[in-house]
Parts: C-alpha cells; sequence; structure tokens
C-alpha cells in the first residue's frame, strides 16, 4: 500500500495552522494589555504606545481571518485534487490557442498563467483591505486605488516577461537529467539570483519608485564619513520616494563587491528629528554589513536550496508521490511543487532555526550605532 502523502502533507499543514493560531492568540492577548509595559516606559510616549497598540490589533484581526481563509483554500486545493485538474484543463487552453499541448514547457506555461491569474483573484480582496481599510486608518496608506492597481499590472507583466524563460530553462535542465541535476540547478538559481539582485534595483525597482540621488549637504557628508570610517566602499546614495504609497519609512543597501549603494526612503528623512537619527539607521544596516549578515544569510540560502534539489532528485520518478496527489503524469513543475509540499515540516523547522539566527544578527548589530559614531568622530 501506497503512503499517502497527500493525506499527510493536508494534516500537518491543518496542525501547524491550529499550533500557529494558538501562538498567535497569546501574541493578540498581550497587544490588549491597556498599558505601557515597564521596560519601555521614557522610551516611548503613552500617546505612541496606544497608537501602536491600536494598529498591531487591527493587523492581528486581518491576520486571523487572512491565515483561516489560506488554510481553508489550501487545503481544499489539495484534498480535492484541484490542481490535477487544472493541469488537465490547462492543456485544453494550450489547444485552444493554438498551441502545442505535448510541449511540457507550453504546457506549464498554460498552467502557470491560470494559477497566477487565480492567485491574484483571491488575493486581491485582502491587499485591498490591507492597504486601503487598515493602512489608511493609521495614516500610513498614501497610495491611491490607481497606483495600487498600475503596480498590480506592472507586477503581472515583469512576470509574463521574466517568468517563461526561467521556467523553461528549469524544465529543460530536469528533462536533460544526469547525475549531478542538483547541482546543474543550484547553479541556474544561483547565478538566476545573482542576475536579478544587479538588474532589480537598476532595471525594475525604478519602473515603480522615483530614484534621486541625496543632495549636497550635511546628511550627505555624515554618510558618506561614516561608509568610509567602516571601509564601505559606497558608490551612490539615493531617496526613493516612498512617500507615494506608504509613510512606512525604511534604508537599505546593495551592491556587488566595490559598487555599493544606499538608499533612504524620502520618509525616513521626513521623520527624524534630526540628521544623526537618520545615520544611526544606516549605521544599523551597515552593521549587519560590516559584520557579514548579509554573506552569512547568503550562503546558507544556497546550502539550503542545494539540499532541497537534491531531495527533490530523490523522489522527482516517485509515481507513488504523483499517484498521491492525484496526477497520472510526472510533469517537471508539478513534481517541484510536490516536492515542496512533502517537506513542509522541514521547512518549518528550518524557517525556525533561521529565525533564530535573525534575531541573532539583530541582538549582535543593536550596539552597533553607538561604536559606528565613535569611529567616525
Amino acid at each position: 500500500m501506497a503512503f499517502p502523502y497527500m493525506e499527510a502533507v493536508v494534516g500537518f499543514m491543518i496542525f501547524m495552522y491550529f499550533f500557529e493560531t494558538y501562538l498567535d492568540i497569546r501574541q493578540h492577548k498581550a497587544l490588549k494589555l491597556p498599558t505601557l509595559p515597564k521596560t519601555l516606559e521614557g522610551v516611548i510616549s503613552q500617546d505612541k504606545f496606544l497608537k501602536s497598540r491600536a494598529y498591531s490589533l487591527d493587523k492581528s484581526y486581518f491576520h486571523f481571518v487572512h491565515e483561516f481563509v489560506t488554510i481553508v483554500m489550501d487545503s481544499t486545493i489539495l484534498y480535492f485534487r484541484v490542481l490535477p485538474w487544472f493541469w488537465k484543463k490547462s492543456e485544453h487552453l494550450v489547444t485552444l490557442v493554438g498551441l502545442n499541448a505535448e510541449n511540457e514547457i507550453l504546457h506549464t506555461l498554460g498552467f502557470l498563467a491560470g494559477v497566477m491569474i487565480w492567485s491574484q483573484i483571491t488575493d486581491l480582496p485582502f491587499s485591498l483591505y490591507s492597504t486601503f481599510v487598515i493602512e489608511a486608518r493609521h495614516g500610513f496608506n498614501k497610495q491611491t486605488i490607481w497606483l495600487f492597481f498600475r503596480d498590480m499590472i506592472k507586477g503581472m507583466l515583469i512576470a509574463i516577461v521574466i517568468g517563461p524563460p526561467i521556467v523553461a530553462a528549469i524544465i529543460v535542465i530536469v528533462q536533460k537529467g544526469s547525475p549531478y541535476l542538483a547541482i546543474y540547478l543550484w547553479g541556474f538559481m544561483l547565478v538566476l539570483s545573482l542576475v536579478m539582485m544587479t538588474i532589480y534595483p537598476v532595471l525594475i525597482a525604478p519602473l515603480f519608485n522615483k530614484f534621486t540621488p541625496l543632495p549636497d549637504g550635511t546628511l550627505r557628508e555624515k554618510i558618506e564619513k561614516l561608509a568610509a570610517s567602516l571601509k564601505f566602499p559606497l558608490k551612490k546614495l539615493f531617496v526613493v520616494d516612498g512617500s507615494t504609497r506608504s509613510s512606512h519609512s525604511n534604508a537599505y543597501m546593495y551592491g556587488f563587491f566595490k559598487n555599493k549603494r544606499i538608499v533612504l526612503y524620502d520618509t525616513l528623512i521626513q521623520q527624524c528629528k534630526n540628521d544623526d537619527e537618520v545615520v544611526a539607521v544606516i549605521a544599523h544596516e551597515l552593521g549587519h554589513w560590516k559584520l557579514n549578515h548579509t554573506v552569512y544569510s547568503f550562503v546558507a540560502v544556497q546550502v539550503l536550496t542545494l539540499l532541497q534539489f537534491g531531495g527533490y532528485t530523490l523522489v522527482r520518478n516517485s509515481s507513488d508521490l504523483f499517484r498521491s496527489f492525484g496526477f497520472d503524469t510526472q510533469p517537471v513543475l508539478i513534481g517541484l511543487i510536490i516536492f515542496q509540499h512533502t517537506v513542509i515540516p522541514i521547512q518549518h523547522l528550518v524557517s525556525f532555526g533561521l529565525n533564530l539566527v535573525s534575531r541573532s544578527f539583530e541582538f549582535q548589530v543593536t550596539p552597533f550605532p553607538y561604536s559606528a559614531f565613535a569611529a567616525s568622530d
């Protein structure tokens, strides 16, 4: 008797939903406490605490509804074998538009097109409510409904342009087959990630936001002085118009080797009381770079990716696995999707471990702005 992979996956998904909901309920109760914790007394005002509390409670209520709908939809799709049904329907769709459905690449692209449309439709109500109700209620949303849909359409068009070559390459690599298949897949994804990290800030991000050089002045001088004191190879310093969409603030850096760039949200500059507060935020981000956290994280992701592909190569020809999810054929993309579902328990453990490491990194970098300021003086 074949192992009931699909039933085990659905069962574990439901178990994790109840477990995580239990944790969320505990957190929700903590958020409802009306008084400022003693550890925060003197750090933030009671008024700011109450505003933050109200915002967090609204997001918590929204989270409960969103997670419930998600687990119901995901479990239904798997248990009632919607995926194999839609895989067959996508074959008819490809044939209908005059293409050869026996070509796995074309069949897969037709399948993904339907999945993308379904995902956009089901996620749209939640995105609209989150943006134009919760974020707007608390004064964070700044984008118009036109800008919202324009961004969504742009994202879909980018996916349509970039997605097919990537999918085709993965299918060809797997179809060729090799004892080193896992390494070939990992190598392809490594090159792809490096290419995307290079072109995204230069070609894709400007399609959504406007990036302008930070004007000359004391703020620019202080950031450049800080970067020089840490031997950070800063080449360009930008301000992005984040205020067109949200009043949330942020800062980040990107680039390889000796070609680093820093991006400040205009909201960060507007909300900070003085230049030193902005520089402190930059110092925190540079602390992650100085302590090699970005390198460690990138290496960890690559190792996990290689291990995942290694696991996939062990089960990609398992007819029992495909049949358990309702498939009588073994398409490459479907095999990857099924494999991702079967290793969900391991993914949860890995995610927990990565969260612990991330928290450790944050604790390590917390005092960094103070030492960085001292070094730059």
